[in-house]
């Protein structure tokens, strides 16, 4: 069961490393556009309880509310090919009461080339009732200890992009 320890270091960004698969290219060989989430999705179901030591599912059962996802922005800007082994990064960049945005990018495997970019926003919502909740107690520490902050009103995906390609030349 998840219980937040303000003494702990809370790394900001998860990393993966993964192999595209043949089963999820197009007839390109490249990664099926609609695959680019399962792969982002399960490098960070993977790595959170690695870094942070929770289960989403302890979250969900100890204070009876999830994130539920309600937007999506999504660049592709390389392909990523099959048999290629990439980089996935991902970390919260902004949250208020009761939503969180996720970031998601994907890597060539030496991290020299910005692949993909996505955004995910989600609301916090009780089981109950499926209505938004705030973000309380336990929730909002961790959610202010891992959130790796981007003045997200103030840019755009495509500006976001040009940051994370100028970091990756670096």
């Amino acid at each position: 069961m998840f219980e937040f320890d303000p003494e702990r270091h809370y790394p900001k960004e998860t990393e993966s490393r993964v192999v595209i698969r043949f089963q999820d290219c197009d007839p390109l060989q490249h990664l099926n556009n609609a695959k680019y989430f399962d792969y982002f999705f399960n490098a960070r179901e993977d790595q959170v309880p690695k870094l942070y030591g929770v289960e989403m599912i302890d979250f969900i059962r100890k204070y009876k509310a999830a994130w539920v996802i309600y937007n999506h922005n999504i660049s592709y800007i390389r392909p990523a090919k099959v048999g290629e082994w990439v980089r996935i990064m991902s970390r919260v960049v902004w949250h208020d009461h009761q939503t969180v945005l996720v970031e998601y990018y994907m890597t060539d495997d030496s991290k020299e080339e910005l692949k993909t970019l996505m955004w995910t926003t989600m609301r916090y919502v009780a089981m109950a009732d499926g209505k938004s909740t705030p973000h309380a107690g336990a929730v909002a520490d961790f959610l202010n200890a891992v959130t790796d902050p981007i003045d997200f009103g103030q840019i755009t995906i495509k500006e976001r992009i040009r940051e994370i390609k100028q970091q990756l030349a670096k």
